[in-house]
């Protein structure tokens, strides 16, 4: 199975507002909720690939209840422990107001303490047994240690497992001094992190440490390293819903051709066609099975030799 881990989860919340005026009272005149947090994507879309896999995660209060609710319903497993106060909920705002529609507002969740994080790194060293694959994604809880995912990853390779790592910041910072087996991240982390946009160079810069690397730039696709091969893959489509949750469903299409040990071209086409798939629902860090079914007979991937001036900055 797969482990999908989940550190901050969050009920993500459609909210239809026409503008916001300060200083004034605010109507919201329809809300939509979905589970949310950004592993909590992966194993929603893994489940629906047919994937049997186990969302572990920290919970909190009734939003916390309520988002196992909604994951137990779709089949998946649930792990984790209980922290106090609320999981969070994060805002999306609907508006015909092009300034002000699909802005973000983001609760700050429970916070974490030294306890929590013992009981929570104990309880994922035993779940990491059962599973082949571990998908680790997103933020910590306020309170949580810079190196959480760090030390997470080490677990991981000391257990002779996999893992894929979507994070960003500090984590993100601190995890790349190890050694481990998969990372996505978008371009702007990228060129944070190596302050160039050029994909070989930030390939140059990880692949001694990571076997596989997925970087994403937004409508113009994905690019793929693994098992020492690049590759690029696309797939158009003709209208856009929601981009919300869309990287996640990527990872959780690479995660499944992973598992399911299909070539680096399939793992890069089941990236591309689960994370477009994302965008042409309404409903948040979700796909449909008929869509990306549809979706992988359209992508199109292009092995591409590195080094090439293709990507010269």
């Amino acid at each position: 199975m797969i482990l999908s881990v989940c550190p901050n989860p969050s009920i993500d919340t459609y909210a239809w507002l026409e503008n916001l005026k300060p200083g004034h009272s605010n109507r919201i005149t329809k809300l939509e909720e979905f589970p949310g947090g950004k592993a909590t994507h992966i194993a929603m879309a893994l489940q629906e690939l047919g994937q049997q896999n186990t969302l572990m995660g920290n919970w909190a209060g009734n939003t916390g209840l309520w988002i196992k609710e909604q994951c137990v319903q779709r089949g998946i497993n649930i792990s984790g422990i209980s922290l106090e106060g609320q999981n969070r909920k994060c805002y999306t705002f609907r508006s015909s107001n092009s300034n002000f529609a699909n802005t973000e507002l983001l609760e700050p969740g429970p916070t974490f303490t030294e306890h929590h994080w013992k009981e929570f790194k104990t309880a994922f060293e035993k779940e990491i047994a059962d599973h082949d694959l571990i998908c680790l994604s997103g933020s910590w809880p306020k309170g949580a240690p810079d190196v959480a995912t760090k030390d997470l990853i080490n677990c991981v390779t000391k257990a002779g497992k996999k893992i894929i790592i979507d994070c960003s910041g500090e984590q993100l910072k601190h995890s790349l001094s190890e050694s481990f087996f998969g990372i996505h991240m978008n371009e702007d982390e990228a060129i944070s992190l190596f302050n160039t946009n050029s994909i070989d160079k930030i390939i140059d810069n990880l692949k001694s440490r990571v076997e596989l690397i997925a970087i994403t730039k937004g409508a113009e696709g994905l690019w793929l390293y693994y098992q020492g091969q690049l590759h690029h893959s696309n797939v158009r489509i003709d209208k856009v819903i929601s981009t919300v949750g869309a990287g996640d469903c990527l990872t959780a299409g690479i995660a499944y051709a992973v598992q399911n040990k299909l070539s680096p071209q399939e793992v890069a086409a089941y990236g591309s066609a689960c994370g477009s798939a994302n965008c042409m629902h309404e409903e948040l860090g979700e796909l449909r099975l008929e869509t990306v079914q549809m979706l992988l007979k359209k992508v199109e991937v292009t092995n591409i030799k590195l080094n090439s001036t293709y990507y010269a900055d």
